[in-house]
């Protein structure tokens, strides 16, 4: 459990905006992003296991929990969002820094080491899939496209209602499971109730349908870890990295589903500290 009078908790100034931020340990700096419909807290169960031996910096992405939530779909384009992360490691001063995503989080941590290598000596991505290989799976893969059912939703008008209806049922028969304690739950509860919150997360489906402008090459050293009881991102998704990554190593973990980091973070931790110390 997190060791809440070690935490620093701050409010960022980047691009524009505010992102309430977590920062905890010392060493070597190491971003955390969560993905939908997540925030900070997330990485509750890592972070008493990593912060000896990194600096973590965790952000509410933009229009999640505590942090800033701009009105309007475009302003949650995939290139704006790559320059929150930069701006929150130059307001910080990490210099160059490892870079870890689940879900969302990893698909920009994908994104942004394709664009900013230079700034990263590690990435380690968590379920998230290659962006042009979830395109690719979405276009030809049944099980993909079943499994992505809730995406094709988002895109209708007030499409979010439908997860939010009866005290957003739909998140939590689809994100709690047995590793969420009852105080994570009301954790998650409470974040989803801030005003414009489930919008501003569906707003990354609804302004990021297509990344045709990226190529995909990840020259950055990668490791990815896998849950692999995943029912939203297939196994399949795994399919194919090689050839886009030049540096790669995939682990898998069978028992886990997509809340990896919920289900086992010693495996987590472990594989993280490994990879990056190695």
């Amino acid at each position: 459990m997190v060791i809440l009078n070690e935490i620093e908790e701050v409010f960022i100034e980047t691009n524009g905006i505010k992102l309430h931020t977590i920062i905890v340990g010392s060493g070597e700096p190491l971003i955390l992003l969560h993905g939908f419909p997540d925030f900070w807290y997330s990485w509750s169960k890592v972070i008493p296991l990593l912060k000896d031996d990194f600096k973590l910096v965790i952000p509410d992405m933009r229009g999640y929990n505590l942090s800033d939530k701009p009105e309007g779909v475009e302003n949650y384009k995939v290139e704006i969002l790559l320059e929150d992360i930069k701006g929150l490691g130059e307001a910080l001063r990490l210099g160059k820094f490892c870079l870890a995503g689940h879900d969302w989080g990893g698909v920009l941590a994908w994104i942004f080491a394709e664009k900013y290598p230079e700034l990263l000596n590690k990435l380690i991505i968590l379920n998230a899939p290659h962006h042009k290989i979830f395109a690719q799976k979405l276009k030809t893969d049944k099980d993909q496209q079943k499994a992505s059912f809730y995406i094709f939703e988002f895109y209708k008008p007030n499409g979010e209602k439908f997860i939010v209806e009866n005290d957003y049922k739909v998140l939590r028969e689809s994100v709690f499971n047995k590793n969420f304690s009852d105080s994570d739950r009301e954790k998650y509860l409470e974040a989803w109730s801030q005003p414009g919150a489930i919008v501003g997360g569906v707003n990354y489906y609804r302004a990021n349908r297509g990344f045709e402008e990226w190529k995909g090459i990840i020259e950055v050293p990668t490791l990815v870890l896998w849950g692999m009881k995943d029912i939203a991102l297939r196994p399949q998704l795994l399919e194919g990295l090689s050839d886009y990554v030049k540096d790669l190593r995939i682990e898998r973990h069978d028992k886990s589903s997509h809340w990896i980091n919920h289900d086992a973070p010693e495996f987590v931790s472990s594989k993280i500290k490994e990879f990056i110390q190695n």
